[in-house]
């Protein structure tokens, strides 16, 4: 990664950034972010899915160029909300990735699910600064992205609190020295429920995670713990280590981010308090270090740190994940459709919580082309889209029987 491209934000020199997704939990902890120095930084455009009104709101406090709504029947009251403003308002699909394509240096992209994988590559092919915090784009598609930032001079950084973690203490010039990544996991609202209790669960239940304030869909991804699985998949393309050399435990407290256990017996951890501003700031301000607003750790203070093995008994989702990174090809686009569409039938009441997993499986065990090599963009939206069509056969058969 070529360090000497990148420049730290200042008043002197501002960094244009773009922020895919601003209206979602990560990007309204950028948006908190760039508020509080406005100086250091020129929004080029803000991006959300229907949220009008926030999204205008946020335009008019950081003074964006554009404002897109993804939702092209939202665009008159994207215009009307932006009246008497000079931001420009834009709506629809193909607006999302011409603001992904627009020139700012930095682009966050925190685009919920498999949408926001076209936007993603449009900004990694044009040589950007990406801060990754879409792990669906990477599981899906990791080898164009990888090679479209590889081809465009551009960098990957990734925002999720355990890769940041891993990212800040991996030494890549020794990658023959690691013995094995540590991914660490809170066990999420379920860790201590029997399958009994799990079964019964409800959707505000599984929303009430311990210690993140995460949207919906990665909320239930923590209470099934997929969102580990999908978290392994994604340290394998992001480090080069295969899935032997990286581990999953659980630390109910969320203090230690991530580890990386070097060849020589040193293990090194970034710790923190659990507040996304922490990944995010150091990802808005590579390679340099920035003010974060995130309560420090006092170590006087702390409970007592534990740390346990998952169980992928009562957490199958981690088991189907492994699975699908050990075949590799098709196998962890399908695992990523599958799971969004069986998170989405439990938020709207139609399947139980276990039965997220159960459809995942079902989709995984009926698939007969999951070791198909990946093949360009077109190949993996075809995937998808054949995979959400099983994923929601499933559906239909596990509601049948509840």
């Amino acid at each position: 990664m070529e360090l000497s491209r990148w420049h730290a934000p200042s008043a002197e020199r501002p960094r244009s950034v773009t922020i895919l997704g601003s209206t979602g939990s990560v990007g309204q902890s950028t948006v908190d972010l760039i508020a509080r120095n406005p100086r250091n930084y020129r929004v080029e455009a803000l991006v959300a899915g229907n949220s009008v009104e926030a999204l205008a709101e946020q335009a008019r406090r950081l003074h964006a160029r554009v404002a897109v709504v993804a939702n092209p029947q939202r665009y008159r009251a994207l215009k009307d909300a932006l009246a008497g403003t000079s931001i420009e308002a834009a709506a629809g699909p193909e607006a999302v990735i011409e603001a992904a394509e627009r020139p700012a240096e930095w682009v966050m992209a925190a685009v919920v699910g498999f949408a926001g994988l076209a936007p993603v590559l449009a900004a990694a092919r044009r040589g950007a600064l990406i801060a990754l915090a879409n792990k669906e784009a990477l599981v899906c598609a990791g080898r164009l992205l990888l090679e479209a930032v590889r081809e465009s001079g551009g960098a990957l950084l990734p925002v999720d609190s355990e890769h940041n973690a891993i990212f800040q203490v991996f030494d890549a010039e020794q990658r023959t020295a690691v013995d094995k990544l540590i991914l660490t996991a809170s066990g999420g609202p379920f860790r201590n429920w029997s399958l009994s209790d799990m079964a019964d669960a409800t959707r505000e239940q599984a929303l009430a995670h311990p210690n993140w304030d995460m949207g919906a869909k990665i909320s239930i991804d923590s209470a099934t713990m997929m969102n580990k699985g999908l978290e392994l998949i994604e340290a394998h393309l992001l480090f080069g280590l295969p899935g032997e050399q990286i581990d999953i435990v659980v630390h109910p407290q969320s203090v230690i981010h991530s580890m990386v256990a070097y060849r020589d017996g040193s293990v090194l951890a970034q710790m923190g308090t659990p507040d996304m501003r922490v990944p995010i700031s150091h990802t808005l301000g590579w390679p340099a270090r920035i003010d974060s607003p995130a309560v420090r750790l006092d170590f006087t203070a702390l409970s007592p740190l534990t740390f346990e093995q998952p169980d992928s008994g009562r957490f199958p989702s981690l088991r189907l994940a492994r699975q699908a990174l050990a075949i590799g090809g098709s196998a962890p686009i399908v695992l990523n459709a599958a799971n969004e569409v069986a998170v989405a039938a439990f938020l709207s009441g139609r399947i139980g919580f276990l039965d997220i997993a159960r459809v995942v499986e079902d989709v995984m065990m009926a698939d007969g082309n999951l070791s198909s090599a990946v093949e360009g963009l077109q190949y993996v939206q075809n995937t998808d889209r054949k995979a959400r069509e099983m994923a929601e056969s499933a559906v239909q058969n596990h509601a049948l029987t509840n």
